[in-house]
């Protein structure tokens, strides 16, 4: 996979696809600060690791989670290296089992495809219909990383601004996880 080794501060130049366009308008409206790295596509945690390493922090495992009747929705932000055990999680937020969250529901929900859910999808979310589900890991790192609803580019986000000023402004409060 190719990775630029150069840091951005900006987003892409030229024309980029809508929802990624709207991740970084939220960014600069929000004034939050971000280092970028373009690449091929990552759409897996194996394509992600690279990335991580560029980054120097590691790229958050987004999981787009729903309970059987498709009337809950989650996302799910974890290590990388962390297995998922959907018995443990339904248990810990008192919800039926568990299992990923049709294509479609992504799409109309977060505006990303698979591969590129991400936290900033949730300014999409303006029904509220999903809820975050923040691991104590990622919880406690100081920097967090993710897609900007796309996954030929990743970001190095400070937590402390996801949790006091992004999350604020989409009305999503997480819910922290010990997974």
């Amino acid at each position: 996979m190719t990775i630029s080794p150069i840091f951005h501060n900006a987003r892409p130049e030229g024309e980029l696809p809508p929802q990624e366009s709207a991740a970084f308008d939220l960014l600069d409206t929000l004034g939050i600060d971000y280092d970028r790295v373009s690449h091929d596509a990552a759409f897996n945690m194996e394509l992600c690791a690279d990335v991580s390493a560029v980054l120097g922090v590691s790229v958050c495992k987004n999981l787009f989670l729903c309970n059987r009747q498709k009337t809950s929705f989650y996302l799910l932000c974890m290590p990388p290296d962390k297995p998922f055990h959907t018995k443990d999680l339904s248990a810990q937020i008192n919800s039926s089992r568990l299992s990923f969250a049709p294509e479609d529901s992504l799409w109309e929900l977060l505006h990303c495809h698979p591969g590129s859910a991400t936290v900033l999808g949730l300014a999409n979310d303006t029904e509220h219909r999903v809820q975050l589900l923040l691991d104590r890991e990622v919880y406690d790192a100081p920097y967090m990383s993710c897609h900007p609803c796309i996954c030929t580019s990743t970001l190095k986000l400070k937590t402390s601004d996801v949790l006091t000023c992004l999350l604020p402004h989409t009305g999503h409060t997480p819910i922290v996880v010990d997974l």
